[in-house]
């Protein structure tokens, strides 16, 4: 038998390609060529690296440390973290308007997020609309990283709400289906105009708040 889902106490933004756009590829290319992109990712695990720093570990260390270990492409490299608001870019300006209409609507606003405390500290002094969230999880500060389990039971215990009421938006379907086995509601994010119609489906907007 169908059932209605009960109305979220809480919708939660992940940050990127939610909330800012997150395809480094694309600005290496526009950086140092294709070509050249390619060869370095194929060298060295950048999407690792930033896992390292997504879990805690200091942003510009582990970024100039691994670039020392490829001194063919150091300074490309060190661009992962000099040139952080450039590779995660542009905001989702739909998704920020779409957050600001659940607030307008005294509905809680919240951020999960892999993202380490340094990139995440550059990242809110440049989008001053992260302050407007009530509540951040950055796995930085927590420690550990979607889609282990731990983190989001981290996230319920913290705000006290069932995961029933949760309403979770995520570009990777791994942490979508995490949330989803803990009973939180989800939206496979793949594009912000679908993710505002899912909210005005759900009756928690208007399409004229946007």
């Amino acid at each position: 038998m169908n059932t209605i889902a009960p109305r979220p106490e809480a919708i939660i933004f992940d940050i990127g390609n939610v909330l800012l756009r997150w395809q480094p590829e694309e600005h290496y290319d526009r950086w140092i060529g294709e070509e050249r992109r390619r060869a370095m990712f194929d060298a060295v695990d950048l999407h690792f690296m930033n896992e390292l720093v997504d879990r805690g570990g200091d942003f510009r260390d582990i970024v100039y440390d691994t670039a020392e270990k490829y001194p063919e492409f150091r300074t490309e490299i060190r661009w992962w973290h000099d040139r952080w608001l450039d590779l995660a870019s542009p905001v989702i300006d739909l998704s920020v308007a779409t957050m600001r209409a659940l607030k307008a609507h005294g509905i809680s606003v919240f951020v999960l997020s892999n993202i380490g405390r340094g990139s995440f500290a550059i990242t809110r002094d440049a989008h001053a609309f992260f302050d407007e969230f009530d509540r951040l999880y950055i796995s930085g500060h927590m420690g550990v990283t979607k889609p282990s389990p731990d983190i989001y039971a981290m996230v319920e215990a913290d705000c006290g709400i069932s995961p029933k009421r949760l309403l979770f938006a995520d570009d990777r379907i791994d942490n979508i289906n995490t949330a989803s086995a803990r009973g939180w509601q989800t939206h496979h994010f793949t594009d912000p105009r679908h993710w505002a119609d899912d909210l005005i489906a759900r009756g928690l907007i208007k399409e004229t708040d946007l």
